[in-house]
């Protein structure tokens, strides 16, 4: 066991590294598209909700690994599109973006009918009374409606960013150096203590995931709406 987490160890946080450096980026992007997909679901264009619909239901029902292949095998393989310039990290800083927007495609599905269940939670009062003050759509949504919706689903939100992070481990299927690649690894050079591998791996997630549900469990007791 000294063996396995000397060999382990100097691996450990840079991998670790990544897979927050991962969740990061992916739920900004994955915060800002979901943002825009939920305003979409409750446009009175109906082309846009049609979109916005349409888009939800299929990503939510596609496989996350067939996305990630396809980022990396679709967009750059067959398509020649390249995230990265050239240089002598091109193939891992190239991999670690079509990973990251692999995630933001399907985790932005996730957000915005997280978003869309918080707006339930918004006094349709509210937005006729500031329509009927001139307000527009835009305005309406953007300073009635998201504010207090984002405030009541940020515990949701909260389980939405846990499953990212571990979603995350899809990412090692295209060469991207997180956690997951380091476990598989290790178990081909300490294939006799598997069970001490996985062990680490897992109490390193649980750290992450649990600060995570603790953060956002805080959060939504401080800015909980009151009503």
């Amino acid at each position: 066991m000294s063996t396995l987490w000397a060999d382990m160890s100097p691996g450990l946080w840079p991998a670790f590294w990544t897979t927050l450096k991962l969740t990061f980026f992916s739920a900004i992007g994955a915060l800002i598209w979901g943002v825009a997909l939920a305003g979409m679901r409750v446009s009175p264009v109906p082309v846009m909700r049609w979109f916005a619909v349409g888009y939800v239901n299929i990503v939510r029902n596609t496989p996350l690994t067939l996305l990630v292949l396809f980022a990396s095998l679709g967009l750059y393989t067959n398509l020649g599109i390249a995230l990265a310039g050239k240089g002598p990290d091109f193939v891992d800083n190239n991999n670690f973006r079509l990973a990251v927007l692999a995630f933001i495609v399907y985790t932005a599905a996730f957000v915005c009918e997280t978003l869309r269940a918080g707006f339930n939670t918004v006094p349709i009062g509210q937005a006729e009374a500031a329509r009927s003050l001139g307000l527009g759509f835009t305005q309406v949504f953007g300073m009635i409606v998201l504010p207090q919706a984002m405030r009541a689903v940020i515990a949701p939100m909260g389980s939405v960013l846990i499953a990212l992070t571990k979603n995350t481990t899809v990412a090692s299927i295209i060469g991207v150096s997180e956690a997951a690649l380091l476990m598989k690894t290790q178990i081909e050079n300490h294939a006799n203590v598997i069970l001490g591998i996985f062990a680490i791996i897992a109490v390193c997630f649980m750290i992450i995931t649990l600060s995570e549900g603790f953060a956002f469990g805080w959060l939504a007791k401080r800015f909980a709406v009151k009503r």
